[in-house]
């Protein structure tokens, strides 16, 4: 059975893509709301990646990348963030963060299942 996926969107849009592609796939999907709710998922079982939305405001998607870049077990995990494309001091602070992948809206919708699945 394929990793899990963690999901920090809470976009219905993004969200529903995210997870129509993601039963496409085959791959399971755990949405959370807060940055606890992702680092407990996390711990229960090691994700395959982290998605967020690097503009959510409940997720708290920067302190999501700090806090599992300084868990020695979390720290490895791809986390990837998606940005309007305008809002580049928010791709910078992403970046800083401990964001391993930051990249637009767009770019983020466009490559999806190769995102999910590990190809891009």
């Amino acid at each position: 059975m394929p990793k899990k996926i963690i999901a920090a969107v809470d976009d219905l849009f993004f969200a529903s893509k995210v997870r129509a592609v993601g039963e496409h796939l085959g791959l399971p999907i755990e949405f959370v709301k807060t940055t606890s709710a992702a680092l407990e998922a996390a711990r229960r079982e090691k994700p395959a990646m982290l998605l967020a939305d690097l503009h959510s405001l409940r997720c708290g998607p920067l302190d999501i990348a700090r806090e599992f870049k300084i868990d020695d077990e979390l720290r490895e995990v791809p986390l990837i963030g998606f940005f309007s494309h305008v809002d580049t001091a928010l791709q910078a602070a992403a970046q800083q963060a401990g964001y391993d992948r930051v990249m637009p809206r767009s770019a983020f919708s466009n490559n999806l299942p190769r995102i999910l699945s590990g190809e891009f």
